[in-house]
């Protein structure tokens, strides 16, 4: 700018003297000294002061402006937890994106919680009384789904009953919901909890378990237990999630869990919460593409999705029961009215439930309050947001 400047200066003072030749060669006086235009006398336009360079750390934040917040999220491979998938394809809550990863222990999620690498995670809903325990910074913010029929307890050949599953091996999860699902199925049909040995494995090697005869029963979700069906056709199923028990205490669930430094963000945590309920009101309105994108997120035949949570966008059609935001939160005692299992508030009765089973399973020494696993601030903001 110095140097246009300098340009027009010069211009002018060239542009002077020509007339001056001019009027000479004439024959005209010349003009007074005073009337000649020299550098010092000529102005050019005053340039407008610059903006001031901003500070780093203002480039930064406004480079950052307006760009969603990053959310890591876990989930193992199961079509009940797959509404996250359908939550970023469809980019439901543009304010965050979603990095999800399958990690098919729910404990390594835990643990990379803890550790500050996870944000949330779907899993089953007994392990808030073991993070009390155990001092792990995790709660539960939402109950997702209840067991409505997936959840089946299955006895190998030759295996007639409780009664001969006494100084045998079976195949649960240890410090899971499958494990207290066997125990209180042991002890209804009058074989102690501790009378059998607990194998701890994951569903694709429980079922691979089960088929070499390594364990002789087990608890299965779908579409492992189908899988061991038609691999033992002398197999049978002699108890499901379906039975009264199980409804009426909604034992047999997923739920969302978050990282307790992540809860403090009650912002981004509420909108964490929103994108999932909003995944779920898509695929009840679109069935067919949502369960699409969930069998394309998990690898898995859309037939096994569908087993799992049903090809109509009805929540009763499938083996488990997508909580909408209204139902998850009657169940958490947030909301009035009651919901399709259990009853307003069930969480408190669930969480009792599991504590007690914990204990008896040497897995926790003692009763926590439902505030130390479980936290509800998500949920009421996001209510309180008029969603």
């Amino acid at each position: 700018m110095k140097m246009i400047k300098k340009l027009i200066k010069q211009s002018l003072i060239l542009l002077s003297l020509a007339m001056l030749m001019l009027l000479v060669a004439c024959g005209d006086s010349a003009p007074p000294a005073e009337e000649v235009a020299t550098e010092e006398t000529i102005e050019a336009p005053e340039e407008p002061p610059a903006e001031p360079e901003p500070e780093p750390e203002l480039k930064e934040a406004a480079k950052g402006a307006g760009e969603p917040k990053t959310v890591r999220v876990s989930l193992f491979s199961w079509p009940g937890y797959g509404f996250w998938f359908i939550a970023k394809e469809k980019n439901l809550v543009p304010e965050i994106a979603l990095d999800i990863k399958i990690i098919e222990d729910p404990y390594e999620s835990f643990g990379l919680m803890a550790a500050g690498q996870l944000d949330v995670t779907s899993s089953t809903v007994e392990y808030g009384p073991i993070a009390a325990e155990e001092g792990v910074p995790v709660q539960m913010v939402a109950y997702t789904n209840p067991s409505n029929g997936t959840d089946k307890i299955i006895l190998g050949p030759g295996i007639e009953s409780a009664e001969d599953l006494k100084g045998k091996t079976v195949a649960v999860l240890e410090g899971g919901l499958t494990q207290i699902y066997m125990g209180i199925w042991l002890e209804e049909n009058g074989v102690a909890f501790d009378e059998v040995e607990y194998t701890n494995l994951i569903m694709d090697d429980a079922v691979a378990a089960m088929v070499s005869g390594k364990v002789a029963g087990g608890e299965f979700w779908e579409p492992f237990g189908s899988n061991v069906l038609k691999a033992l056709p002398d197999a049978k199923v002699v108890a499901t999630s379906k039975d009264p028990y199980f409804v009426e205490t909604a034992l047999l669930a997923d739920g969302m869990y978050m990282a307790k430094p992540f809860i403090e963000d009650t912002e981004t945590a509420a909108l964490t919460l929103k994108a999932y309920f909003e995944a779920v009101k898509f695929w009840e309105e679109n069935p067919e593409e949502g369960n699409k994108i969930i069998a394309e997120g998990l690898q898995f035949p859309i037939a096994d999705v569908e087993s799992v949570i049903g090809a109509s966008g009805e929540s009763a059609d499938g083996g488990v029961f997508p909580f909408n935001f209204t139902e998850s939160a009657q169940f958490m005692g947030l909301k009035d009215g009651a919901p399709p299992f259990g009853k307003n508030g069930q969480i408190a009765d669930h969480w009792k439930l599991t504590n007690d089973w914990w204990i008896k399973f040497a897995m926790v020494k003692e009763s926590h309050p439902m505030e130390a696993g479980i936290a509800v601030g998500p949920f009421k903001a996001l209510i309180e947001s008029g969603y």
